[in-house]
């Protein structure tokens, strides 16, 4: 696997996009320098979210790192039709990392969200290279997933990083303003949602959070921004 650049994460979410077709917000995106986009549309019929996520994979074409919310299912009837489809991003109520793993093979982007100190005990208690990386978060309330635990916060967030060595991903409300604080906490990347899908200009806003990660990576250092595997 080449190296996993998590920098800029997109979360799509149709209802956030403003009556705009979720796939020209991720065309923006990526113009605006999105690094990584996690398919996820929870509330749509499986028929929906196959054919989202085969939409998505022509107009990232290789440009981004593609992963699907939750439906392995999703992910294996896509590459069965050639699309390239990297990967999934699961929570901790869904299929076992080490059984996705295993379904998906060696070669393929395992994302698992974990906010607390058990959830990272569980992951360090795994093989190596069971997961590339943990979306942790909320850092904020934020209104795209109503069901978040308690918000973290900074503070809380660095935390977490400093007790996992694989990449973490900050999300919940995340701006691009909040690139210094998060990525000297030690984030691999921003994942947004609504900053991005909701912006009046979806490549602008895309562009703005992907500068404010450079410009923090050149003012403090720089948080583990890639993983090579």
């Amino acid at each position: 696997m080449k190296a996993l650049d998590l920098s800029t994460y997109l979360v799509t979410d149709a209802a956030s996009c403003s009556g705009r077709d979720v796939l020209d917000v991720l065309a923006a995106a990526l113009r605006g320098g999105v690094t990584a986009v996690q398919v996820r549309e929870k509330n749509a019929p499986t028929r929906e979210v196959y054919e989202l996520v085969l939409r998505a994979a022509e107009v990232i074409a290789g440009r981004a790192t593609l992963v699907v919310n939750d439906r392995v299912d999703v992910v294996l009837a896509a590459r069965s039709t050639g699309a390239r489809v990297d990967g999934v991003h699961v929570g901790q109520g869904d299929l076992p990392t080490e059984v996705v793993r295993e379904i998906l093979g060696p070669d393929a982007v395992v994302g698992l969200t974990a906010n607390t100190p058990e959830h990272l005990a569980r992951v360090a208690a795994l093989p190596a290279g069971t997961v590339d990386y943990l979306g942790v978060g909320a850092i904020r309330p934020t209104s795209t997933k109503p069901d978040h635990p308690e918000p973290l916060g900074v503070t809380g967030f660095a935390a977490l990083t400093a007790a996992t060595c694989l990449p973490c991903v900050a999300i919940g409300s995340v701006r691009a303003d909040d690139a210094p604080a998060l990525r000297a906490a030690g984030a691999a990347g921003l994942a947004v949602v609504s900053a991005i899908c909701s912006a009046p200009d979806p490549q602008g806003a895309a562009r703005d959070l992907a500068a404010a990660w450079v410009l923090a990576g050149a003012t403090r250092g720089g948080g583990r921004s890639e993983r090579a595997a």
